[in-house]
């Protein structure tokens, strides 16, 4: 196996594989067998399959406003322009109208992906060829500049759902692009901590979804603030939005998990490794707010990924009658190891062993 930033390849797969249950059908057999050095590699990989799949059931079209002169009426006549254009003696009208298109976000976030992929060093040979076949399908359709993709403008329905976990690769690939040089090229930035730590918040949720069947809920769910007094409602608006990455519940018992991902899991002062004192606080916060009857039945958990620091983080506390600590995931292991973390960790809770 191979690595990146201390993760191997093939268990940035896996998690992906969790995240987007695509991945789990058999066009992508291939890819889980292969071996990637470079993360961009594998993304190479799963578009090329993905994109590949799509081209066999047709890009996705939508309507879009077009404005052109033609001979003959269609659509909206726009008077303003079909004046000017009789002033210049063209017996044409200047109409605007709707169009069926696959010249459409979708499909310009695919092909700017590509586009950059078959210029990436980190990228294999074959990969490239593969991607240089899909691009001449794409030719009618515009490239991006990369840092202008509002990529909170993208919405998916029956009609595209098979494109979000496309989408979800191109972010990570195209997102936080670097400018190289003074024509205005892009270059692919390393697979940043932010992008794993979206991935691994995604992943970690699916994986107890999936894995985990016996859980009466599974959700990323919000804590209510357990407040007294009169006008405790009124007060609500002053406090923040208490929003966990996962939670588990199984009848009466739930436990949350806070999925952390840094280059740091513990912070040093005077010889003393400790937890983030902040992180601490908000899981604390979580877990005291959710168990409004003080039932003991409600624990919580920093869930952090393995760094190079010699020291993990593995510990428990009885915090007011809750159990709240911190647990470290290696995702530098075989994928039967993580597999295995993340079972132990509800197993302990639950008392449940997973199916």
């Amino acid at each position: 196996m191979t690595k990146d930033k201390g993760i191997f390849i093939k268990n940035i797969y896996y998690m992906l594989s969790y995240a987007f249950q695509l991945l789990k059908q058999l066009d992508y057999e291939e890819v889980s067998s292969e071996a990637f050095e470079m993360a961009q590699d594998l993304f190479a990989a799963i578009l090329s399959k993905g994109i590949a799949r799509q081209l066999k059931q047709g890009l996705y079209r939508e309507y879009i406003t077009r404005n052109e002169t033609l001979p003959v009426m269609r659509g909206k006549l726009d008077m303003p322009e079909t004046m000017r254009s009789r002033v210049r003696r063209e017996q044409k009208l200047a109409c605007e109208f709707d169009e069926l298109s696959e010249n459409n976000l979708l499909n310009q976030i695919l092909k700017t992906t590509m586009h950059y992929l078959v210029r990436d060093d980190g990228v294999e040979v074959d990969r490239k060829a593969s991607l240089k076949k899909i691009l001449v399908f794409f030719d009618g359709i515009d490239l991006l500049a990369p840092p202008e993709i509002q990529w909170s403008s993208l919405h998916y329905q029956r009609s595209n759902t098979n494109y979000e976990m496309l989408m979800n690769i191109c972010y990570f690939v195209l997102d936080g692009m670097l400018q190289t040089t003074e024509k205005g090229g892009y270059k692919m930035a390393a697979f940043s901590d932010e992008h794993m730590a979206r991935l691994y918040e995604k992943f970690i949720l699916e994986y107890y979804r999936r894995r985990h069947t016996y859980l009466t809920e599974v959700k990323a769910a919000q804590v209510k603030w357990h407040l007294a007094g009169e006008d405790s409602e009124a007060m609500l608006r002053f406090l923040p939005v208490m929003q966990t990455d996962i939670m588990l519940r199984l009848n009466e018992k739930i436990l949350i998990i806070d999925a952390k991902y840094y280059g740091r899991t513990l912070q040093r002062r005077f010889d003393k490794y400790t937890l983030h004192p902040e992180n601490l606080y908000q899981i604390f916060t979580y877990v005291k707010n959710q168990d409004k009857e003080n039932s003991g039945n409600v624990a919580g958990i920093l869930l952090y990924a393995k760094t190079e620091e010699t020291i993990a983080p593995d510990c428990m506390f009885n915090m007011g009658g809750n159990r709240i600590g911190a647990k470290t995931l290696d995702l530098n292991a075989d994928f039967k190891v993580i597999s295995s973390q993340l079972d132990k960790i509800a197993e302990d809770f639950f008392s449940v062993k997973a199916v």
